[in-house]
Order: structure tokens, then sequence, then C-alpha cells
């Protein structure tokens, strides 16, 4: 009888073992697919960002395949359809271009955004709070009208300003109407100045400081990978530059009104498990906006400038 129960007791350990390296196997490996539009430390934050909420939520349940577009609408197509193509679980689009070439490509893989200004106006989705299609995420848009305030509380004698954006990006066009509105309301003149890639960026900005006292850009990724072009010409001119990000400012603007990009990253990560894990629709998953915002500015350009800085703006470390 003895011997009888050890041979049933080694069956039910083995019975269990087995069960257990059953589950183990069947345990859900996500495949997330990113998209990252070009090489940019904004947007490279952003996917630090998404990466990391979903290593901490998933651990090694989780891999990632990432492609960079560098900037090229063409390859953001091949890349999407290649996504499509592999089955890959979800999508992270980072930035406008990467966004809608994700969204031509499927209609049914759930697509996560990060690096978007306004979802809408970029035509993925019906509404910020009810999308009403396989794409949702999280957006980099500060509060305009704060960004114009900033620009008045260090230049308030400034009569002119001009807005500075690529007319091919529309999270740039949203936000430069936006700015428009609210530096008319200060009853500010207002000029904007477009360009339609890198190669014009030097002739518009160097027309732009001979006709306005301070200039406005906004979260533009063609002007943000040229802001070096930028600060070389409006530094000279003695105009103060009020940028959409951080990365922005530090490469040559004066002040911005920030966001953290790892933070909304992290944001969007979240959003990205909810989907994965408890089966959350994109079509009813709310857009996500940056918890805070910091008025910060550039010290060694505020110097050149011989601007002072008003208190309770901070240098950018």
């Amino acid at each position: 009888m003895k011997k009888l129960v050890r041979i049933l007791a080694v069956m039910m350990i083995a019975v269990l073992l087995l069960s257990v390296a059953s589950c183990k196997k069947k345990e859900k490996v996500y495949t997330v697919g990113i998209l990252q539009q070009l090489e940019h430390p904004a947007l490279d934050l952003a996917t630090e960002g998404f990466e990391q909420a979903l290593k901490d939520l998933l651990g090694d349940k989780v891999v990632f395949d990432y492609k960079n577009a560098q900037n090229d609408p063409a390859n953001c197509a091949t890349i999407a359809t290649k996504f499509v193509n592999d089955n890959v679980d979800l999508i992270m689009a980072n930035a406008t271009t990467a966004l809608t070439s994700c969204a031509a490509a499927t209609s049914k893989i759930p697509i996560v955004g990060t690096s978007i200004t306004d979802y809408v106006s970029a035509g993925v989705i019906e509404s910020n709070d009810k999308p009403g299609t396989n794409v949702t995420g999280a957006s980099d848009l500060a509060p305009i009208d704060q960004q114009i305030e900033l620009l008045t509380m260090i230049a308030p004698d400034v009569k002119s300003v001009g807005i500075l954006y690529c007319s091919s990006e529309s999270n740039s066009i949203f936000q430069a109407e936006l700015a428009e509105k609210a530096l008319k309301e200060k009853n500010i003149e207002v000029k904007v100045y477009t360009v339609s890639d890198s190669n014009e960026i030097q002739a518009v900005v160097t027309k732009a400081v001979d006709e306005v006292e301070a200039i406005y850009i906004p979260t533009d990724n063609t002007i943000a990978d040229n802001m070096e072009v930028v600060k070389n010409i409006t530094i000279p001119a003695k105009i103060p530059v009020i940028c959409g990000e951080e990365n922005m400012c530090k490469n040559g603007g004066l002040a911005t009104l920030s966001i953290s990009y790892y933070d909304m990253g992290y944001e969007a990560g979240k959003v990205a498990y909810e989907i994965l894990v408890n089966g959350a629709d994109p079509a009813t998953t709310p857009i996500v906006y940056a918890a805070k915002v910091t008025l910060e500015y550039n010290k060694e350009v505020a110097e050149l400038l011989g601007i002072e800085i008003p208190e309770g703006i901070v240098p950018i470390e």
C-alpha cells in the first residue's frame, strides 16, 4: 500500500510539472512593431519611454521590432506594410507620417501613436475622446496659448511675430493656426513662414528675421532637425525663438513650454499594455496627454541675445 501511495504521489507530481510546463509554453509573448519617423532626440525619448513601460509591465513577454524610416514617407509605407505582413500584435507609430502610413496599411492591427499633436487633423481618428478606429495613443500638444503667453513674458514689447513651420506636417499646421489666433488676440502682428523641406529653411529664416521681432516654432520635425541652421541666423539678428519642445530649445531656441517626451512615450506604452493584455479597444480608448508642462529656457542663447529671463522660468539642464 505504501509503495502504491508513493507511485501515485510521483505520478501526481509529474502531472503537475507537465501542467506547469504546458502553461509556461502557452504564455503569450507579444510582438510590437515600432515605426519611428526619424532619428531625433525627442522621438528617441518617446520610443525609449514606450519600450520601458511595456518592459516594466510585461517583463520578457514582449519583443520589439524597431525600424527607423529616416524621415522618408516611402520608407514609412514599406515598414508599415512589413509589420502588417508579419502580423505583429500591435504597432507603435512615432510621429505623424509614421502614424498615417500605419493607419493606411491596416485597419485591424491596433496602432498606438506617440509624438502626435492632433490625431483628428492627421485624419486617423474621429475624435480624441472616442477615436472610432484602430488608432489611439499619446499627444505631445502643450497648450499653445500658454506658449504665446511665455513669449510675451520674455519679450513683452514685441509687436510682430513670425510663425515658422514645414507645410507638409499636418501637426504643425494645426499648432500654427492656434498660435496665430492667440497672437492676434493680443493684438500682435503675425507673419507666417513655411518651408516644404529642410533645403528652404536658411532662406526663409533669413527673410523672417528682417521682418519680425520674434519667431514661434511648433513641434515640427523638419525644423527640429535643423535648429542649428535657425540658431545661426536668429542669434546674430537678436531674434528670440520660442519652440514647441525642449530639444528644439536646447539646440538653438530661447524658451519653451516643455513636456517630457519620455513620459509621453511611457504613457503610450501603458495604453499599449491595456490593449494587448486587457483587451482594450483602440476605438474607445481616449487620446492621453502629458501630465505636466515646464517653462524652460536656454541660458546660453539668453546671454547671447542679452535677454533677462523672468522668474519662474528655469534653465534647461
